[in-house]
């Protein structure tokens, strides 16, 4: 029972001596100092003669006597105070200065003395005594500046009012961490004017530049719808090239039938020439046979020259009629092409389709052309045909009359007896006298008729050969005698 009390007695000893030791003991926290003052006070180690007479601790704790002793707390947080102040420039312009001013007290014991003395019962009025030092300075400092300065080298301002106010805040116990100068108005529009000559020298600048921009995205847009036309404008000139190709073989093709024709009629011009040819070749052999050979090769020569002269001339029409058509072509693919690298599509299938047209009927008309000269080639190689044989004829007759005129006599004899007997046809009923003599020298008569006719025959040759010699000298051609035709 006695070691219970004993204990218990010790433990509210113990209890008592904490809350004892509790109310005694104070303790500093980081971002304060106490500063303690009364019995046996004793100045801290190292602190200048005007902290003597009161104890300052920082970040630990101490003792503190009740009723012997004090013990107050001093803020050593950051404090911040704004600036207003209206002042006059060196310029006599009135200008209105807007900052901020950020201190605290300072972290040595004479600093935190300092404070104490001055503000440890008046901790609130800080920012006003802070606003109303700076605002002096501010004042004397701006009233030397331009507002230039003041607005192009504010450091400079803030670094001189903080150098200025240094030696009152040492005194006050205070440092200033940072001091800006926030705004600088005036009521004369000054610091506007001052800014419009740059203002307006940048929005030109930037007009110029936008404007070169635009310029540039005009011209790089230009460019683009440039090539975009090109391309555009390639891609129909090539189809109107292969439009243009299309239609061309079209019109050949249409073509072809024409040309084809007019060979086959060529093919068929040749055919009637050596037909006719052929016919002045029987018409010949019909001579006699000594003139006969003379006159073939006289006609072969001839009809040779002719033969040649039609192939030349057909062939000639042929080169022409190709060489036209080419250049037709070649003059539609020129006009063509111009027209497509110049024009839309559509123009361009309308030159090409008109430049085929064209050339179409230039090559039908070519071929109409070389179908004309065949056909009177070959109208003339007739004819030369037929002049050469009349003229053959016309030789043999000068050369043997006799041979000819008998050889026509004899091939149409029966013609010639008919013709005479004709005139005994009409009799209805005649009466021979003498017989079988009045009978012969009937017969005989005829026949001398026949004689007559021969000996007529030969007088006419007789005087055309007469009248034939001088047309000839004279440049005329002789005249023809067809004795099959002969009565």
């Amino acid at each position: 029972m006695e070691l219970l009390i004993t204990i218990g007695a010790v433990v509210v000893g113990i209890l008592v001596l904490v809350l004892v030791l509790k109310l005694l003991w104070r303790v500093a926290e980081p971002n304060e100092a106490l500063i303690i003052s009364g019995f046996r006070a004793r100045s801290s180690p190292g602190a200048a003669a005007d902290s003597l007479g009161f104890k300052i601790v920082t970040g630990k704790g101490t003792m503190v006597i009740p009723g012997f002793q004090a013990a107050r707390r001093l803020s050593l947080d950051t404090r911040a105070t704004s600036l207003q102040v209206s002042c006059v420039t060196k310029q006599g312009i009135p200008v209105a200065v807007r900052g901020v001013v950020i201190y605290k007290v300072g972290d040595d014991f004479v600093s935190i003395a300092n404070a104490a003395r001055r503000f440890l019962d008046q901790q609130n009025t800080m920012n006003d005594t802070i606003h109303e030092l700076f605002a002096g300075h501010l004042r004397s400092i701006c009233g030397g500046l331009t507002i230039e300065d003041m607005i192009h080298n504010r450091e400079a301002l803030t670094g001189e009012v903080r150098q200025s106010s240094a030696d009152e805040m040492s005194k006050l116990g205070l440092v200033i961490d940072s001091l800006q100068i926030q705004e600088i108005d005036d009521n004369s529009g000054y610091i506007i004017n001052l800014g419009k000559p740059h203002a307006a020298a940048i929005a030109a600048s930037a007009r110029i530049a936008e404007a070169q921009r635009d310029q540039e995205a005009t011209e790089a847009e230009q460019v683009a719808e440039a090539k975009k036309a090109a391309a555009i404008r390639d891609s129909r000139i090539q189809q109107a090239g292969y439009q243009a190709e299309m239609d061309e073989a079209s019109a050949k093709a249409t073509q072809a039938g024409p040309l084809s024709e007019a060979t086959a009629r060529q093919e068929v011009v040749v055919q009637e020439t050596r037909a006719a040819q052929l016919e002045a070749d029987l018409a010949e052999q019909r001579l006699q046979s000594q003139v006969r050979k003379p006159a073939d090769a006289s006609a072969y020569e001839t009809r040779t020259l002719a033969d040649a002269e039609r192939d030349a001339q057909i062939a000639r029409a042929e080169a022409h009629a190709r060489e036209t058509e080419l250049s037709a072509g070649a003059d539609a693919t020129r006009v063509k092409t111009a027209a497509q690298a110049e024009a839309e599509a559509t123009k361009a299938r309308g030159d090409a389709q008109a430049s085929a047209t064209r050339a179409t009927g230039e090559a039908d008309a070519a071929a109409a052309r070389a179908r004309g000269l065949a056909e009177a080639d070959a109208a003339q190689a007739r004819g030369l045909a037929e002049a050469k044989a009349i003229q053959a004829r016309a030789e043999a007759l000068s050369e043997n009359q006799e041979a000819v005129i008998a050889q026509q006599l004899a091939e149409n004899w029966p013609e010639i007896v008919k013709a005479g007997a004709s005139a005994l046809g009409n009799v209805d009923q005649m009466v021979v006298l003498n017989g079988a003599d009045g009978v012969s020298e009937l017969l005989t008569k005829a026949l001398a008729m026949g004689g007559t006719g021969l000996g007529l025959a030969r007088s006419l040759l007789t005087s055309m050969g007469e009248k034939q010699e001088p047309a000839a000298s004279n440049g005329a051609a002789p005249v023809p005698l067809d004795l099959d035709k002969a009565p």
